[in-house]
């Protein structure tokens, strides 16, 4: 589902980093949508890096109520004030969730994950079995749970690893296919749920029938064995396995600028405006 890039020069393995990797097809997975409702973090770093490659239409919407947002540098928050500044439009909270959200006017909800199970459902709350008593306590819900109901279709961007990809979630924060086919057309659910999973090693996308996440792509240098071992359950691997085309050094210049604009805004106000950020628990 990750598109390949136009002509451009082309980068070898070792030029660029897993979460470069991970970042660039996030942005290229974003080609052809209209709007997107983005979370704070890896979602927020891949949707404008898109806006500023390929797609400089893509409407970036905040749960804050900004609406066509065109952030300069990294956002730190949803209330971060570079998201108000540069909107085509600042509405209410109540109005973006019952009028775009929930009317189904939003094409891409762009999310990410502390846990995600088999059936794309996601846990930004809790870690361990004890609700009252987590072994760690997460940022919670925020906006999650209706992007992940309401939007057409949901992307999901986190780093592959066995303590986020989980035979089963601890908490359903976000409800992805439940308990497998027909589960969110019995809860009445509006949009078509996660589609596509991009982490640092390839992507996952639902099978159409058992709606598992399935193996789809790898990126470049990445062995299926690999995947396999830090996912939590027995990971499905698609008979048309693909391997992601390589970050192009456009692609990796954008990307490295907008990551280092972002740096220099946590570091603290030297007169000119900027904010010191103690941002904590990006959704990511």
């Amino acid at each position: 589902m990750t598109r390949a890039p136009g002509p451009s020069s082309r980068t070898e393995p070792g030029d660029w980093t897993a979460d470069e990797m991970m970042t660039v097809a996030a942005a290229r997975s974003l080609v052809g949508r209209t709007a997107c409702f983005v979370g704070i973090g890896l979602p927020s770093m891949a949707a404008n890096l898109a806006r500023r490659l390929h797609h400089p239409d893509l409407v970036l919407v905040y749960e804050s109520g900004t609406i066509g947002a065109k952030p300069r540098t990294p956002p730190l928050s949803i209330g971060d004030g570079e998201l108000a500044e540069t909107a085509d439009a600042v509405v209410g909270v109540p109005e973006i969730f019952a009028y775009w959200l929930q009317a189904g006017r939003i094409d891409v909800g762009f999310l990410g994950a502390a846990q995600i199970d088999r059936y794309g459902n996601i846990n930004t709350t809790v870690v361990g079995p004890d609700y009252r008593h987590p072994k760690v306590r997460l940022p919670g819900a925020g906006g999650a749970p209706e992007i992940a109901a309401s939007c057409r279709e949901v992307f999901v961007v986190v780093r592959h690893g066995s303590r986020t990809f989980v035979e089963r979630v601890d908490f359903v924060t976000s409800f992805g296919y439940g308990d497998g086919p027909g589960h969110r057309e019995r809860l009445g659910l509006r949009g078509r749920g996660p589609v596509l999973v991009i982490t640092d090693l390839g992507t996952l996308e639902p099978d159409p029938v058992t709606c598992e996440l399935t193996l789809t792509t790898v990126h470049p240098g990445v062995e299926v064995a690999a995947v396999r071992t830090v996912t939590g359950w027995d990971l499905a691997v698609s008979e048309a396995l693909r391997v992601t085309e390589p970050p192009t050094e456009r692609e990796l210049t954008v990307l490295r600028d907008l990551t280092a604009a972002g740096g220099r805004r946590t570091v603290g106000s030297k007169g000119d405006g900027s904010r010191t950020s103690e941002s904590k628990g990006d959704t990511e």
